[in-house]
């Protein structure tokens, strides 16, 4: 991706790498959804998720690995990219697949480990909750109206758990006798 989503191909990464068009294929289904998976690519976040102990803590820290991921030269391009990319494009899929969804499925196993650790309700539906999580997100990034900043997972991560948090539930009131 040095010089640009619009130069990358399959061919030339083959070549470049040794491996092999039919290996590539079997993980990516073109150049676009390659060069996304490659941006999103950060182990080292999910070393950090794993050691942050409560779901709350690993939720904020893959929303911040996320925002540092756009913070970066590279992903102030794809973002603008993105914000005029034709949205069946196969850019378009691939940022939705590589980026969008792949993000989600990592928030979701982290809500559901919430969930299980009764830092949060178990009533509460998932989707939702990643929409409001994700949504800002994205929604900054493409819109450009606020600043995506470490912070905002902060914000994120907070104001989600204070609302779905599990409390006790309070004792009825004895209805007064007729």
């Amino acid at each position: 991706m040095g010089e640009g989503l619009g130069r990358l191909t399959i061919e030339r990464v083959a070549a470049e790498s040794g491996v092999s068009k039919p290996t590539i294929y079997r993980t990516w289904t073109n150049a676009q959804d390659l060069a996304m998976a490659a941006f999103m690519a950060q182990p080292q976040s999910g070393d950090q998720v794993s050691r942050a102990g409560s779901a709350r803590n690993a939720l904020r820290t893959h929303l911040r690995a996320v925002i540092d991921a756009f913070a970066t030269q590279r992903g102030r391009q794809i973002t603008l990219t993105m914000a005029s990319a034709d949205p069946e494009s196969e850019l378009a899929k691939a940022f939705r697949n590589q980026v969008i969804l792949k993000s989600r499925e990592a928030g979701r196993r982290l809500i559901e480990r919430a969930v299980v650790s009764a830092e949060i309700r178990s009533d509460i539906d998932i989707e939702a909750v990643l929409d409001m999580l994700y949504g800002p997100l994205f929604f900054r990034l493409l819109a450009g109206h606020q600043p995506v900043s470490p912070q905002l997972a902060e914000h994120l991560v907070e104001t989600l758990f204070d609302g779905v948090r599990v409390t006790r539930k309070a004792k009825p009131k004895p209805k007064p006798a007729s």
